[in-house]
């Protein structure tokens, strides 16, 4: 990956911002610690500076100075002028004990140097000037302790701001770079899909981030257009194949009309065979655009609570006698109570396309039953027949536009029934299969159940 392309990308320049803000985080609160830590040693100092004040003062008794010069001068001998300083002066300012000569000094506590005191080098003291009878008593101790304490935090802190700084930055360049090829995949998959390769998917990593969200989703979506381009492309070549032989015939019956026409024969028989062949095709082209309505959601306005139930009485109503005059039976086997959102005139239409369906393709003394049940929180509906069936390998097939089979195309029909029923399940946000029934088949659909507080109802019970 460039150098350019990196500094461009989005996760990079988020890397260094969160790098940058942690970093700066990171100094101001070493900061904050260092002062912190530097504020305590100096007052452990001046409290020690006290103590050793008080100790001092303690060895003096009025007109009695012989222990405290020589507890002073103790005091002295142990210690070099770099690293403490006594000096005990009387009225006159002259030196009665100690290592030094302190010069005339208010009383109370300062910080000098050694310059201050008249001292060589560069020494730092905390000093504590005060009286006891009639003299001067001078008190410091040196910086060095806090000084050193103070440099090695300093160093160990600026190491640490260092490797906090390299770890901040090669972490965000490392973390970049992962995200950016997660995002670069994304756009090649995208850029292949946009040069007609549908079957192309974003890898998923399987860490379950929000980056393999996005890539699921955006994969879902792919499925769902891969299937609408193939469904389209079928369509279109069913169109052609299915629409050759109406128009055809249409045309074949048109010319013999002009060619009766010619002999001044009768062709009004021919026209009306025309007319309806172009019926024929109208309707079949109707119920390819009422499909696509269906699959667009035009008709989700009009969903409510809808008990299938009630559908499933009104089409068993209308469709016993149709069944009978086809020489087959139709009953009810099982029905509960079950409510679902959704459109009734539609859900009444997918129903009856079953039904017929499977008056259409069955012969006589066929049991056509109709079911309804629960399952799982799910209306488990059900259109089964104990006809010949569909081969295992097309059960899929029938759902699509205008797809017919081979022993179908003797009969009326234009192959959209099914297509009709699977766009509604659709719809509805409901599964639909086609099953073996030993023998014959079964067609269920599952629709998700509207809650008792939504639907109205309470626990649903069988009826008889």
């Amino acid at each position: 990956m460039r150098l350019a392309k990196l500094r461009r990308s989005t996760p990079f320049r988020l890397a260094v911002t969160f790098g940058v803000l942690f970093v700066v985080t990171f100094i101001f609160s070493g900061a904050i610690m260092y002062h912190m830590l530097r504020a305590g040693l100096e007052r452990d100092l001046e409290q020690s500076l006290h103590e050793m004040n008080s100790l001092i003062t303690s060895a003096y008794e009025a007109h009695d100075t012989e222990d405290l010069v020589n507890t002073l001068n103790n005091y002295a001998s142990f210690q070099s002028t770099s690293d403490g300083l006594y000096s005990l002066t009387d009225a006159g300012g002259h030196k009665l004990a100690g290592n030094f000569a302190a010069p005339t000094i208010p009383n109370g506590v300062y910080t000098v140097t050694s310059r201050d005191v008249g001292l060589k080098g560069h020494e730092r003291y905390r000093m504590q000037v005060s009286r006891i009878g009639p003299y001067t008593l001078v008190v410091a101790e040196n910086f060095n302790d806090v000084d050193e304490m103070l440099r090695i935090v300093l160093v160990s802190f600026e190491w640490a701001a260092a490797i906090v700084v390299a770890t901040a930055i090669g972490g965000g360049v490392f973390l970049a770079i992962r995200a950016q090829a997660r995002l670069d995949r994304v756009a090649r998959t995208m850029n292949d899909v946009s040069h007609g390769e549908l079957q192309a998917r974003i890898p998923v990593s399987g860490n379950g981030d929000d980056l393999d969200t996005v890539a699921i989703q955006i994969n879902a979506a792919l499925e769902r257009l891969q299937t609408l381009v193939e469904s389209m492309r079928q369509v279109s070549a069913d169109i052609a194949h299915d629409l050759k032989t109406p128009l055809n015939r249409l045309r074949l019956t048109l010319d013999a009309a002009v060619a009766q026409n010619d002999r001044q024969l009768d062709v009004s028989t021919l026209l009306d065979e025309a007319r309806n062949e172009s019926d024929r095709i109208n309707a079949t082209f109707e119920a390819l655009l009422r499909i696509s309505q269906i699959e667009a959601g035009a008709r989700r306005e009009r969903f409510q609570a809808t008990d299938i139930d009630d559908v499933l009485a009104v089409i068993s109503e209308v469709y016993a006698d149709v069944a009978e005059d086809a020489g087959q039976s139709l009953v009810i086997s099982e029905h509960h109570q079950a409510v679902v959102w959704g459109d009734r005139d539609l859900l009444t239409q997918m129903l009856a396309n079953l039904v017929e369906n499977a008056i259409n393709h069955c012969p006589a003394g066929t049991i056509i039953t109709l079911s309804l049940r629960h399952q799982d929180n799910r209306a488990i509906l059900a259109v089964a027949d104990n006809g010949p069936g569909i081969p295992a390998g097309e059960r899929d097939k029938v759902f699509r536009r205008l797809y017919r089979l081979d022993k179908s195309r003797t009969t009326t029909g234009s192959g959209l029934g099914l297509s009709l029923v699977k766009a509604i399940a659709d719809l509805h946000s409901a599964e639909i299969a086609m099953g073996e029934n030993h023998p014959g088949l079964i067609a269920s659909i599952g629709f998700p159940l509207l809650p008792a507080d939504l639907a109205g109802l309470g626990s649903s019970t069988p009826r008889a």
